[in-house]
């Protein structure tokens, strides 16, 4: 009995009754034939718009020989020795009664029985739950000990990303890994049971942020009902294997936190190395503390300085942002509190973005925000008023001509030994699988300073060639370090 390779889906699963336009997509459906899309499998479709749209093979099947046309299918997939699923909702249809035994195994939708199989015959709920369906049977049918199913959490959108690189195969590559979307829709207590290792993006399901200085600063993070069921899981199944424990994401929800950690990176500067630093700043709760002025001091802060939320991510406004050009100017300031004032270094433009995955390292080079000489100019017609901006939308990145005259004043050159140093520390010290972090080089020093720590990047810079097989890699070292261990 050989892995599932290819996924033929009848109408009856897909469709719900015709609209005003004709036929419509069952809720669930989109979301299924995307990831089946992305998923390294064979796939067919009896619906011609829908496999036109899916990028699917689209059969027929009103050949008097049934059992030709589906051996057909397999002909011209190039399957051999792995078996199909066809998908249907239609109990008692001859054709899937026909094609048992002939590498085919007939998925039942609409019964109220899940991953019940007997090699020929599987029934399960819901549409929703066929790709943990198809990565339990293969995993059964290889009996291969080192097969992991990775259950992921993440947003939609973030997933998608994952998915169009190729990151999230059901068909075990040379890995043996295979992905499966985890959904708090269903009861997910039988879904952690069914995986080896569950890797989320624990920052998609912040709901809310509520700062409380009396207590820590996770305690005022508050999660979604799902995620929060799923750490109750992993307190009661410690067995249950998180890529990477929440505990250990908690330091990069807090700015302040992330500066804390990155003023130990001056533990591995070297002689004849550019210095390696964390940014001057101060976390305030209000803008008219007293005795602002002097705090500013003692950090060595000047202006211009940028101000950041203390909450990293997770929430609308966690990326808000402003940088400001003179004291006055933190009155009626709009950003959320508390804050972390962080020095703003000239840095040529140019920001390297660093991903660790696993023992991995790469970097790719950005456009930055520009100069501050180049700041203050376009705002002194304005009185320097604060410029105010979302940092994942509307960062002020440096135009070709500033761009081109702070790489002329600049010029600096990266590190590059340095830095994997700092990504072997910073790994040891946070203790995650997968992260990232922004470096800028000052301009009149070379200082190399870490000025963000975030986790599970998307990698997007990085090529699929790189990028994916070192993924797939961190994913098991991690699950068989935290196993060992």
């Amino acid at each position: 009995m050989g892995a599932v390779r290819g996924v033929i889906l009848d109408e009856s699963v897909l469709l719900s009754d015709d609209g005003d336009d004709g036929p419509l997509l069952k809720p669930g459906a989109e979301a299924v034939l995307r990831r089946l899309r992305y998923s390294d499998l064979r796939v067919a479709a009896f619906l011609q718009k829908t496999a036109r749209m899916h990028s699917y093979t689209c059969i027929s099947l009103t050949a008097p020989d049934i059992i030709n046309s589906f051996n057909q299918v397999l002909l011209e997939w190039g399957i051999a020795g792995d078996r199909c699923f066809y998908v249907t909702s239609k109990k008692h249809e001859a054709a899937a009664y026909e094609i048992v035994g002939q590498s085919w195994v007939i998925v039942h939708i609409g019964v109220d029985c899940c991953y019940t199989t007997n090699n020929e015959f599987l029934f399960i709920e819901k549409l929703e739950q066929l790709p943990l369906a198809i990565c339990c049977f293969t995993k059964k049918a290889l009996k291969n000990l080192s097969l992991l199913i990775i259950g992921y959490l993440m947003k939609p959108s973030r997933e998608e990303d994952f998915a169009k690189r190729g990151a999230f195969p059901m068909y075990p590559p040379k890995n043996r890994l295979m992905f499966v979307p985890l959904s708090f829709e269903f009861p997910l207590e039988s879904q952690l049971q069914a995986v080896d290792a569950v890797l989320h993006k624990a920052t998609d399901e912040i709901i809310n942020f509520k700062p409380n200085t009396s207590t820590e600063f996770s305690q005022g993070v508050s999660f979604s009902t799902g995620m929060c069921e799923l750490e109750r899981f992993i307190k009661d199944h410690p067995e249950c294997c998180l890529i990477d424990p929440l505990k250990n994401i908690y330091p990069l929800l807090d700015r302040h936190q992330i500066q804390q950690i990155l003023l130990g990176l001056q533990e591995i500067n070297m002689q004849d190395h550019c210095r390696l630093r964390a940014p001057y700043f101060l976390k305030i709760d209000a803008f008219n503390e007293p005795n602002l002025r002097d705090q500013l001091s003692e950090a060595n802060l000047s202006f211009p300085i940028i101000v950041k939320p203390q909450i990293a991510c997770g929430v609308g406004d966690a990326h808000n942002m402003a940088l400001v050009f003179k004291f006055e100017d933190f009155k009626g300031l709009h950003v959320p509190l508390p804050a972390i004032l962080q020095e703003y270094l000239d840095h040529g433009s140019l920001i390297y973005k660093f991903y660790v995955l696993g023992t991995n390292v790469f970097h790719a080079v950005k456009k930055s925000m520009p100069n501050a000489s180049f700041l203050v100019s376009s705002q002194e017609k304005n009185g320097l008023k604060p410029i105010t901006f979302d940092s994942l939308k509307s960062l002020p990145v440096a135009t070709d001509d500033q761009f081109s005259v702070d790489r002329l004043k600049g010029g600096k050159e990266l590190d590059v030994d340095l830095v994997n140093r700092a990504a072997s520390w910073l790994t040891i010290k946070l203790d995650l699988t997968i992260f990232g972090f922004d470096l800028v080089i000052q301009e009149d020093s070379g200082d190399h300073v870490i000025v963000d720590l975030n986790y599970l990047p998307s990698f997007k810079e990085v090529p699929n060639t790189d990028a994916i097989p070192a993924f797939w890699t961190a994913i098991r070292s991690s699950y068989e370090s935290r196993k060992t261990n």
